[in-house]
Formats: structure tokens, sequence, C-alpha cells
């Protein structure tokens, strides 16, 4: 089952995508709503739908997709080994993978109030790194208990589906701030595309493997050139885990989106610059388009647009570090 969130006519509708069609939801079902209830609820829900449509679907070309849900939060793993192999040698010239990426997957948040939808633009930061990350979401559901401190077989099965991400990066940027120790943030916060749609976890039962990796295949174009692809599976963890951790200690809640990280093979043009020793092939520019593609999932598009005009902030003053006046 396919579910997205659309703008038509000048209204926004949720509903589900079918053989081409967009079909509304009935009145007072949600994509929000559907997420609470679980997949098994939701998939009922639209098997009834379905049934009963009421005429008032639309052709898809007729709409413009937005961001398939309006997250409660965005957490973003680095999950691929490849990629902190290859982004490592652009950051200090020698790579390598450090030892403690091995133990945990480790993510950060990202803001959930700059989120993208399909065929959007992206208005970057001033920077001279603009770069994408081909990546996939697993959008939570209903998480056993109050969704915290799952297992991994409770973190598979909170998934309610999957939506194809790109995490926009500024990587110079990223780089400056993280010499603080801290980060990544305003190289990242600017815009996270989401979509075409929200695919729902039973569509991909049958290419679960024994340890519950999607073997999916991966893809990124930049203007119609083929960059990079990977398989899904390449993951150091498969996506239970990663939910499992995200709940220690804390709560997975629904609408809680998580993103594998970036796929290696050239996911990202951060890699790439680390395996060629130079920023080859060059920084996004104003115009390009880039396209994603996930396997049983669609393209996910988007394009960068002129880069934000900002209030210049001053630099840290030096301070006498007196303690009484």
């Amino acid at each position: 089952m396919r579910i997205a969130r659309w703008e038509i006519e000048g209204r926004v509708e949720e509903g589900l995508v079918h053989e081409g069609r967009l079909v509304p939801f009935f009145e007072g079902t949600t994509v929000a709503g559907l997420l609470e209830a679980g997949l098994e609820a939701a998939l009922a829900a639209g098997e009834r739908l379905l049934a009963d449509r009421g005429g008032s679907e639309h052709e898809l070309a007729a709409a413009r997709l937005l961001a398939p849900l309006q997250p409660a939060s965005i957490r973003d793993f680095v999950a691929f080994e490849e990629h902190v192999e290859g982004v490592a040698v652009s950051v200090d010239g020698k790579g390598g993978v450090p030892e403690a990426w091995y133990r945990y997957p480790t993510f950060y948040f990202t803001n959930p109030h700059s989120v993208l939808g399909p065929d959007d633009t992206v208005t970057p930061p001033q920077c001279e790194a603009l770069d994408f990350e081909l990546e996939l979401a697993a959008v939570v559901g209903a998480p056993a208990r109050d969704g915290s401190d799952l297992t991994p077989a409770e973190g598979a099965a909170a998934i309610f589906g999957y939506t194809i991400m790109n995490d926009w990066s500024a990587r110079d940027v990223q780089a400056r701030e993280m010499q603080v120790r801290l980060g990544p943030a305003k190289g990242k916060d600017f815009g996270t595309a989401l979509g075409p749609w929200i695919v729902t976890a039973d569509e991909f039962a049958d290419l679960v493997d024994e340890e519950g990796f999607l073997p999916l295949e991966l893809e990124a174009r930049i203007n119609g050139e083929r960059i990079g692809h990977d398989l899904l599976s390449n993951m150091g963890w498969p996506f239970g885990e990663l939910v499992a951790y995200a709940s220690r200690n804390t709560r997975v809640v629904p609408g809680d989106v998580l993103g594998s990280g970036t796929a290696g093979n050239g996911g990202c043009l951060g890699e790439l610059w680390g395996r060629n020793g130079s920023r080859t092939p060059p920084p996004l520019r104003e115009g390009d388009t880039v396209t994603l593609r996930v396997e049983r999932i669609g393209e996910l598009r988007g394009t960068v647009g002129p880069a934000r005009e900002v209030p210049e902030i001053p630099p840290a003053r030096k301070r006498s570090r007196a303690r009484s006046r």
C-alpha cells in the first residue's frame, strides 16, 4: 500500500496511490492517524477505502505530491561502512573506519521543520561543497508498549513502512562546525527531502532475510548521469536494530523517521571526493537535479535553487573571564 499527501486545486489531501490514481482518505482519516493505529489497522482501512472509493479520486499527474508525512522527529544514522570509509579520506586524508562505529549504530537528529517533498527545490546556505545523500528511511508506526527500550524484533515490528530520503548537505559548513566536536547542524538542517510516498512494510516481507536485512537496489543520478548505486543490505545493521537502538532510554513514537544514512559506492559526492582525492565530480550547483531511486518504492527528485541570503552573525568576542564585576 502506498500512502501519500498531495496538493490539488489549492487544497491538501491525504490518501492512497493506487494504479496511477490518488484516492483521498475518508473524512477523518489522516496519515498521522494511520501511523498511530499501526500497520495492521492501516491495511484494513486501506482495503475499505479501495472497496468504496466514493468517486473523488484524481489522476496522479494532476496533483503536486508533498512529503508523505510530517515527521515527529528525524534521526539520521550512518549505517553504511563504505560511506564512512570514503568520507573519512576527504576529512583527514587517511580514511579508515573508527572502531567505535562497529559497536553501536550512530545517528544525529535533523530538522523536521525543513522537510521537502518530491520535486521540491532546496535553497541551501552559502557554501562551496553542496552534496546530496542517497538514503532509505523507515517510518515508525505503533511500537510495542510505550516505544521505549525495544528489542530488535520489537523494533522491526514497529516499522510502518519506508520512503526515500535525501539528506541535503553543505559539506564545507558541516566540516567547519564539526571542528567544535558538535554537529552536524547548519550544514544539514536546511533541507531533508522525503517521498514520493510511504510504501507499507508488508510489501517488502518477501525480501527480508533471516537477519532482517532488505536487499533493495538504490541508485543516485545527477542531471540524469548515474553517480552511485548500492544494495540496502550493505547496512551494518538492519532497520529493526536501528529502531531498537533509537528507543534506548527514551521512546520512539508514531511518525518518527529513521534514515539509513548514506549508501556506499557513490551514495553522495563526499564519499567520491575522498576516494578521488579531489572534488570530482564537482559539488552541486544551482539548477542541478538529483534523482534518487529505490527498488519497489520509486523515485525522489529535487532541484538545487539559489543559496539563501541571511543576516550575518558576528564572530565570538574575546572575553576577560572575570568572575566578578
